[in-house]
């Protein structure tokens, strides 16, 4: 799916100069691009990254570390602005410090998303050295040149450290905006590991292993650990790895945390997989995300083992998973959302 506030880049990312940097925060690369050896692309999403290479692309995955980046080397960066706000401005100021004077920040981004005043504000932060403008009716699109001297750095609220951003009665939660939900318990999840001691019932002896697909700062990993099995945590996502590492560190969790993309190149079989599935992946739902990962759940649940699947009501998962799975049934559901128990993986599925 190709993003409008995207297309505005297209020019700017064929015709960029050498030593250009390409933000590609939850972008999808849509149009098939042709690599180009001058544009070094950085993005926090690991199937981006590794989709870009399998393209040809020199392509980085971090959670837009830029600080190995000497300052005043980069001739242009390209920036399609991020939906948390303290991470747009983190990825402008670190726009400001790699560009050269006289170096280019191409930035485009959506009316919803605030892109008026984020042109404002990098327009001042370069000390009035830029423009833009409208482009259609919602997108917009500016171009700034790096002053000798610019003015003060936007407030990205320390995007770069984790923090202990919440808690519950067992557990003090390490996490940082870039991570869904960074600041709070999700409710679905939550929802999960109220039913978790009566789902694992279902099991004919306590899990060996325990798998959570799409760990986020790990939540249902720090939750599960308490069943005894170490906890396998993947995600797709650099901000949620760290967090999810710190997060198994201050608590002494048992187990691994393995950078994955919906679960591709872990190794099973689990006895359980617990999976709240991400609806929104980037600027769309991609409507291949909950697929891919109750494939990974087939492909990695032992053959006595039991997946748990938290959703919001009205995604039809159980029409989806019945091609996968033999067994499906809803063990809880409550005003919002529903717990799908998957189980007897079908060869092949």
């Amino acid at each position: 799916m190709i993003d409008p506030a995207f297309n505005l880049l297209l020019p700017h990312i064929q015709g960029a100069p050498p030593q250009s940097l390409w933000l590609a925060d939850e972008n999808l690369l849509g149009a098939q691009l042709a690599p180009r050896s001058n544009i070094r692309m950085i993005a926090n999403r690991l199937d981006l990254v590794q989709a870009a290479r399998a393209r040809g692309w020199q392509a980085d995955w971090s959670d837009f570390d830029l600080s190995a980046i000497p300052a005043g080397s980069i001739a242009r960066v390209i920036y399609r602005v991020s939906k948390e706000k303290p991470l747009v401005h983190h990825n402008i100021n670190q726009a400001l410090r790699v560009l050269r004077t006289g170096g280019e920040l191409m930035l485009s981004g959506d009316k919803g998303e605030g892109i008026k005043g984020y042109l404002e504000r990098t327009r001042t932060l370069f000390a009035g050295q830029g423009d833009f403008e409208k482009a259609s009716a919602n997108c917009w699109l500016g171009v700034f040149t790096r002053p000798e001297q610019p003015g003060l750095t936007l407030d990205d609220k320390n995007y770069a450290q984790l923090r202990e951003a919440c808690a519950d009665t067992q557990f003090q939660y390490w996490s940082k905006p870039g991570v869904f939900g960074w600041d709070k318990i999700d409710k679905g999840s939550a929802f999960l590991i109220e039913h978790l001691d009566t789902f694992v019932t279902e099991l004919p002896a306590p899990p060996a292993r325990i798998l959570d697909l799409g760990c986020g700062y790990g939540y249902l990993s720090l939750q599960a650990a308490r069943l005894g099995a170490p906890v396998t945590a993947t995600d797709n996502n650099a901000a949620a790895i760290a967090a999810c590492e710190r997060n198994f560190a201050a608590h002494g969790i048992r187990g691994e945390v393995i950078p994955a993309s919906c679960g591709d190149g872990i190794d099973g079989p689990f006895e359980l997989i617990l999976c709240n599935p991400p609806f929104h992946a980037g600027f769309s739902v991609e409507d291949d995300l909950t697929e891919r990962f109750l494939s990974a759940a087939a492909r990695l649940l032992a053959r006595n083992g039991i997946a748990a699947f938290v959703v919001n009501r009205q995604i039809m998962l159980e029409r989806r998973a019945a091609s996968r799975f033999a067994r499906i049934q809803t063990l809880a559901e409550n005003r919002s959302f529903k717990l799908v128990l998957l189980a007897g993986a079908k060869t092949g599925a």
